[in-house]
């Protein structure tokens, strides 16, 4: 059985840190080549990176800032926003990151997913998904920073980029994400029960019990940490840290 990963999963603006709630009302977290410094000294398992603007504003990665931070950082890193091609994939992997995290592409173009993994394998490709559930119950997915819904089911969609060669699922539910009420168990269960790739909650989490849940019982490989991670407490001043690896074994048992 493989070890659970802990992931912390930084918000960016182009240079600057920041964190959102419900994908909405971002606010400055600080610099993030400071933020990674401080992750190394508490060795977590590796880190993403997510500019949440890059493909809303049409522009590239930025290229200088993901140097330094991949200069800084001594664990896996992975890295998503404005990626539209394989040339600026292979770009960022070069730079040190040993993974890419592609959204609104893998959707307008699946066969990136697929360009991508033939280059560099499939285990450098996480597809990001965003949901969102509606009042009726029924989730959607949404791209372009939660802007575009498009008309299709999150559990058809995760094996379909499965298939084309995704090597991990990073599932965020935008209703949880930034309020520190837990994950989304039931979207996180009916993905991991239909894709043989591993999936990585993300969105709400607040606590270590919330970590155990979207492992033990919604079956995630990986748990991503937002406002957890760069947060004192929910409404409290920024600190940057990670939860003692002790508990989390202890709460995660021998899959830590």
């Amino acid at each position: 059985m493989l070890r659970t990963r802990v992931i912390p999963c930084l918000q960016l603006i182009d240079e600057s840190l920041v964190k959102t709630v419900k994908f909405d009302n971002h606010g400055y977290i600080g610099d993030p080549k400071n933020t990674v410094r401080i992750f190394n000294e508490l060795e977590v398992d590796e880190l993403c990176f997510l500019d949440i603007r890059a493909t809303v504003q049409k522009r590239e990665p930025n290229f200088k800032i993901l140097s330094e931070i991949a200069n800084e950082c001594f664990m896996p890193l992975a890295y998503g926003g404005g990626i539209k091609n394989v040339k600026t994939a292979l770009k960022i992997l070069n730079i040190g990151f040993e993974k890419v995290a592609i959204n609104t592409a893998a959707y307008e173009n699946p066969d990136l997913i697929n360009q991508i993994s033939e280059e560099a394998g499939s285990q450098s490709v996480i597809v990001s998904i965003d949901v969102k559930k509606n009042w009726l119950g029924k989730y959607f997915v949404y791209t372009n920073d939660g802007r575009n819904k498009v008309k299709i089911d999150p559990v058809e969609y995760a094996q379909e980029v499965a298939e084309k060669g995704a090597g991990e699922i990073l599932l965020t539910s935008m209703n949880n994400e930034g309020t520190w009420e837990g994950y989304d168990l039931e979207i996180i269960k009916k993905v991991s029960n239909e894709v043989d790739i591993p999936v990585i909650a993300l969105g709400g989490a607040g606590n270590i019990t919330h970590i155990a849940q979207a492992v033990k019982e919604a079956g995630a490989s990986a748990v991503g940490l937002g406002s957890m991670v760069v947060y004192q407490k929910k409404g409290m001043g920024v600190l940057v840290n990670f939860p003692e690896k002790k508990v989390l074994k202890q709460e995660l048992m021998l899959r830590y």
